[in-house]
């Protein structure tokens, strides 16, 4: 029905090409593709794709057209054998991911079909896509947004939440508006970008009968009288001036059913067994940066209490999340140092966050980043202090190095029973040389020393890359010191290499690797998952137009 319904529009759009312009057509696509080899020294074993499917992927073409203030757009996703939405299992499905109709009519702009926006910074509403984590968010439904002023705004949405091929039952609804004030002159202007932001989440039946099912089992102390409607609000402000800006938001939620995982103590040290409560939550969050010739400061902080917010309490770890939480830590970006990444917390968060960037030279900057990460009772979760040493020497080389102090709580971030807090040092260093403006060579090693988790490793990349056309890669991880058995039972230094090579061709990228990957947490802005090991091989490839 829905593909149809699509073809159809695309019919009347071509009518409309014969007679006037001829719009414009975009697109882009992206696919991934794994060949599963099994390695029991890894533990890289014991899923669908290693014990008998072997091959596994993913693909997904977005094609867009824009015409007289129409913009109509389709995706079409396919999962073969995919691990995407669960590591340990498979997921195979094809269809019609997204769809959408958008027209602009004066002030006026209406969409229907799966869209895509957020209040705010996304701590009450976020509709969103992250593939690498099976993540879309998309609001199946209608939006209308009116341009009250040049600086004023109005949108309102009523849908339901997209769930891979399908929907959730429960409903949302929402409202925003958005404004730009300037308060200052020319010389010294003064702007101030308010926002008022409320969501409404209405419990279907169906999912209430789950957590009617699930309350029974409870003890009377632990029981409550269900809501089926939450409401949530968000005041947000950016300030800007002479600068520094200023970003401001406080949340609150109504009283909303939602799963602890950390509600009950049990007898086991450091171990915690979950269970559905009903409670008001609230998050205090602001960012405050100035940059000014040579120095560039950012300082974060956020509160966060009873903040789960999902289209039906029922879903657990990435399923029917409804809202986004900004992380507060570094995005690192080098193997060993983003190996121990926290995933924002939605129950209990305390954080802080202060970066600070300073340019001596045209040669040399520097970077000093740290966080700080607890819950609302003051125990440990996550605190790092990241450096960075930045040398270039004309346009023939780069040094880049520094090094990383992290903590990092593995029982609340990975839900492992009586581990102690992993705690690392990790020196790293960064070299490119340029042979010639088309040929390069960038070189990395890093070191982590940790008594923790699988214990200290070493990592080294060389990279080769030829413009526009090539790249190729070398490198290893290796377990210098390890800590932790594999599926034989025995502990030994283990090396995990990859070897890959890259091929670009205007819009297009290719790549290809034979991957051995240690089991880990795979993040994206501060939403992670567990991982386990990998080994073969993984092709890319993806292009736009």
């Amino acid at each position: 029905m829905i593909t149809r319904f699509f073809l159809f529009i695309l019919v009347l759009s071509s009518i409309s090409i014969s007679a006037q312009d001829k719009g414009t057509f975009s697109g882009a696509f992206e696919t991934n593709a794994n060949v599963f080899i099994r390695d029991s020294s890894i533990n890289a074993i014991n899923t669908p794709q290693y014990n008998r499917q072997i091959f596994g992927g993913e693909a997904w073409f977005n094609l867009n057209y824009s015409i007289q203030g129409f913009t109509i757009g389709a995706r079409f996703d396919m999962f073969n054998n995919s691990n995407l939405r669960n590591p340990t299992g498979s997921f195979s499905g094809t269809g019609i991911g997204r769809w959408y109709i958008k027209k602009d009519i004066k002030n006026l702009e209406i969409s229907a079909g799966y869209l895509y926006d957020q209040i705010g910074s996304g701590i009450i509403f976020r509709a969103f896509e992250t593939r690498s984590l099976f993540i879309d968010n998309a609001i199946y439904g209608a939006k209308v947004k009116y341009n009250l002023s040049d600086n004023w705004n109005v949108m309102a949405f009523v849908g339901k939440q997209k769930n891979a091929f399908e929907v959730y039952t429960g409903n949302l609804k929402g409202a925003r508006l958005e404004g730009f004030v300037n308060l200052g002159s020319e010389e010294k202007p003064v702007t101030l970008a308010p926002g008022l932001g409320f969501v409404n989440r209405t419990i279907s039946d169906e999912n209430m009968a789950g957590v009617a099912d699930a309350l029974r089992t409870y003890q009377n102390a632990d029981r409550f009288s269900p809501n089926h409607n939450t409401y949530s609000t968000s005041v947000y402000n950016t300030l800007s001036f002479a600068g520094i800006n200023l970003y401001t938001e406080v949340a609150l939620k109504s009283k909303d059913i939602f799963y602890n995982p950390f509600a009950i103590k049990t007898e086991i040290v450091g171990a915690s067994l979950g269970k559905l409560e009903q409670k008001a939550g609230s998050v205090l969050y602001g960012s405050l940066s100035y940059a000014k010739g040579k120095l560039g400061v950012t300082a974060e902080a956020k509160r966060t209490e009873n903040f789960s917010f999902r289209i039906d309490p029922n879903q657990r770890l990435l399923r029917g999340l409804i809202n986004y939480l900004t992380p507060l830590n570094r995005q690192n970006t080098y193997r060993l140092t983003a190996r121990y990444s926290p995933a924002a917390q939605d129950i209990s968060e305390l954080a802080y966050g202060l970066d600070v960037r300073y340019k001596f030279n045209k040669n040399i900057s520097a970077n000093v980043n740290y966080s700080d990460i607890t819950t609302l009772d003051g125990d440990r979760l996550f605190q790092e202090l990241f450096t960075e040493v930045i040398y270039k020497y004309k346009r023939k080389w780069q040094l880049t190095t520094g090094i990383q102090f992290l903590t990092y709580n593995q029982e609340v971030y990975e839900m492992k029973s009586e581990v102690p807090l992993v705690k690392t040092i990790t020196p790293y260093l960064d070299f490119l040389y340029r042979f010639t403006p088309y040929k390069a060579l960038r070189t990395e090693f890093q070191y982590m020393e940790t008594k923790q988790d699988f214990g200290s490793w070493m990592y080294g990349l060389a990279e080769f890359s030829m413009a526009p056309k090539w790249s190729f890669e070398i490198s290893g991880m290796y377990n210098v010191k390890p800590k932790k058995a594999n599926s034989k039972g025995v502990i030994e230094k283990t090396l995990y290499p990859t070897l890959g090579v890259v091929f670009f061709n205007d819009a297009q990228r290719y790549s290809l690797r034979y991957v051995k990957q240690v089991e880990g947490i795979v993040c994206s802005g501060g939403i992670c998952r567990l991982e386990p090991a990998f080994s073969g091989f993984r092709f890319t490839m993806n292009t736009t137009f």
